[in-house]
C-alpha cells in the first residue's frame, strides 16, 4: 500500500472553507479514481499547516493517478490559499483499534531514516513501539509511512480526543527516546494536528 501526502501552509480563515472543499469535491473524485482507498486530512490551526493524504492499493495506481489529481489537489491548495508539499510514501505499518469520531486528533512525528535502516527502524516499531503506543489512553490507531529512497519516515497516532493526545505527551516523549536508541533514526519534527477528514479503507498492515 501506498500514500500521497499533500501539505499547505493556509490562511487561517480559509482552513474551514478548505476542508469543506476536500470532503465534498476532492474526496469523492478520489475515491472514483482507479486505486484510491482513501483519504484523510490533518489540520493545526494555530499554524494553518494542513496535510491530506490519499492512500493507493499500489505504487503503479498512485503514479497513473498524477495527472488526472494534480488539478484537483492545485485548486484545493488555492482554496487553502497557500502552494502545495507533495510527497509520496510507502505504507509499512497500520493498526486501527477502532475507527476514529468526531474530536479526534493525530501526533506525527517526522524522522530521519539512514538508507541501510529502513527495514530494521520499521519491524522495531510494529514490535517494540506499537504495542506501547496501543496502551496509550484514548489510542485509536497508529501508522508508519516511508520514504526508502529520500530516507524519511512519518508516525502518525490518533486519539478519540485532544485531552487524550495531550495526557500522553510524557510517555510519547519516553518512547521517542526509546525509538531513537534502537532504530538509529533522528527525529526531525513533531506536530499535533486535529483529524479534520478520516475516510480510510486500507487494511491492518500491523
Amino acid at each position: 500500500m501506498y500514500a500521497r501526502s499533500t501539505t499547505v501552509l493556509a490562511h487561517p480563515e480559509s482552513i474551514d472553507a478548505g476542508i469543506a472543499h476536500i470532503r465534498d469535491e476532492v474526496m469523492p473524485t478520489l475515491l472514483a479514481t482507479d486505486g484510491c482507498i482513501g483519504l484523510s486530512m490533518l489540520v493545526d490551526r494555530d499554524s494553518g499547516r494542513c496535510i491530506a493524504t490519499s492512500s493507493w492499493q499500489s505504487r503503479e495506481a498512485m503514479r497513473a493517478s498524477e495527472t488526472r489529481i494534480r488539478p484537483v489537489r492545485d485548486h484545493a491548495a488555492e482554496i487553502l490559499g497557500g502552494r502545495p508539499q507533495v510527497d509520496e510514501w510507502e505504507i509499512a505499518v497500520l493498526h486501527r483499534h477502532d475507527r476514529s469520531g468526531p474530536g479526534a486528533c493525530v501526533r506525527a512525528t517526522w524522522v530521519r531514516i539512514p538508507a541501510d535502516r529502513a527495514d530494521h527502524a520499521i519491524d522495531v516499531y510494529r514490535m517494540a513501539l506499537l504495542p506501547t503506543i496501543e496502551g496509550f489512553d484514548g489510542f485509536r490507531s497508529a501508522s508508519l509511512l516511508v520514504d526508502r529512497a529520500g530516507g524519511y519516515g512519518v508516525s502518525s497516532v490518533t486519539f478519540d480526543s485532544r485531552e487524550a493526545m495531550v495526557r500522553s505527551r510524557e510517555q510519547a516523549e519516553t518512547l521517542r527516546r526509546t525509538g531513537v536508541r534502537d532504530t538509529g533514526v533522528r527525529i526531525l519534527e513533531v506536530g499535533e494536528f486535529e483529524l479534520a477528514l478520516a475516510h480510510l479503507r486500507v487494511p491492518e498492515m500491523a
